[in-house]
């Protein structure tokens, strides 16, 4: 495991993340609207090459073998974002 970086919520993401994936961090924080995030960070990761990305409320967005963006909410099952 490769250790990213971290950023805000609403910030800019990482350059070298896929369009894919940027899109499931935004669709996220829409669903967030709601909530102060103010405080909230992402952390990215990089597990064999492919991105990790936690928000400090527990959701994960990673890239599967496949290539498939998945989000996963606080332990639930993943859902497909690409």
């Amino acid at each position: 495991m490769q250790l990213g970086t971290r950023w805000t919520v609403g910030g800019a993401t990482p350059d070298r993340l896929s369009p894919g994936f940027v899109l499931a961090i935004r669709d996220v924080e829409a669903q967030l609207a709601e909530v102060d995030t103010s405080q909230w960070r992402w952390t990215l990761t990089w597990l064999e090459g492919r991105p990790v990305a936690e928000l400090d409320d527990g959701t994960v967005i990673r890239v599967d073998h496949a290539g498939l963006v998945s989000t996963t909410f606080d332990g639930s099952n993943p859902l497909d974002e690409d």
